[in-house]
């Protein structure tokens, strides 16, 4: 059987050298629309992801993405994002990529080829069966990623996956499948574009929905993000004066003795209680 490749098929466009820039921008605009109805139609998917994984973390499981590319740098950029947000370790959201952080920034020929070297990525971490390794790949056949997912799978690890095409061999070698099956790419096969732009929102999704299902949010606040700078300093602040009342100079100081909203409420919540 011959798996459909939408992700390498030839662009709806042609000539595409010979378009105004300003007709480059409406074409590419029209074809990012096409993303939110896609992603739209995955979230079953998504919901049937997000609960399994929630239930592993709340017992001290961990979350890993693993790609190639432009779909392991997404993995990696979600990742790295979650622990200043959410106040969260380094160990929690884990994104791995083929060829390791050098790829990064730059290609590393053929790491993406090689079927063995996504578990034994893993494997440096001690992944177990409370973690869940979600695999990201546009194609749905990038070896590194599908040789990772079919090893954590036999080892009882929960699998899933990120793809643009239609059962695909990555998507019949995980638990839960996610498909946004976004059409040809403006460029052909740049799936930098949309694919890569529905792969962030789901990856959004994913993380947000389980960081606030954690507790690590509360109202609509991002209660427990590490104060790094003076911007979140601010916001902090601000959030403490809303909640229980203090004058500027009051929260401020009380949260840069806490180091986080979240520990002023509770200090000042133990505080009541104790009256």
């Amino acid at each position: 059987m011959t798996l459909v490749s939408i992700t390498e098929a030839d662009s709806l466009y042609d000539n595409l050298e010979n378009m105004s820039v300003r007709q480059l921008l409406e074409n590419i605009h029209e074809e990012d629309k096409k993303v939110l109805p896609a992603v739209r139609q995955a979230i079953p998917k998504i919901e049937e992801l997000v609960e399994k994984v929630w239930e592993r973390m709340s017992k001290g499981g961990r979350l890993f993405y693993i790609g190639a590319g432009t779909s392991g740098r997404l993995g990696i950029l979600d990742a790295s994002e979650i622990p200043p947000t959410y106040g969260v370790g380094y160990d929690l959201v884990i994104g791995l990529i083929a060829g390791g952080d050098r790829a990064i920034r730059k290609a590393v020929e053929a790491a993406e080829d090689n079927e063995e070297l996504g578990w034994e990525d893993l494997q440096k971490y001690g992944v177990n069966k409370l973690d869940t390794v979600i695999g990201i790949a546009a194609s749905g056949r990038t070896p590194y990623v599908i040789g990772a997912v079919k090893k954590a799978r036999e080892n009882g690890v929960l699998t899933g996956c990120i793809t643009n095409n239609p059962d695909s061999t990555l998507a019949q070698s995980v638990d839960v499948a996610i498909e946004a099956i976004v059409g040809p790419e403006f460029v052909s096969g740049s799936t930098r574009m949309k694919a890569g732009t529905s792969q962030k929102l789901i990856l959004n999704m994913i993380t947000t929905s389980l960081m606030i299902k954690l507790g690590r949010v509360k109202g609509n606040k991002m209660v427990n993000m590490q104060l790094t700078n003076q911007k979140l300093i601010t916001r902090g602040t601000r959030m403490i004066m809303e909640e229980l009342g203090y004058d500027e100079a009051k929260a401020r100081r009380l949260l840069l003795l806490h180091g986080s909203v979240n520990k002023v409420l509770e200090a000042a919540k133990n505080e009541n209680s104790a009256l």
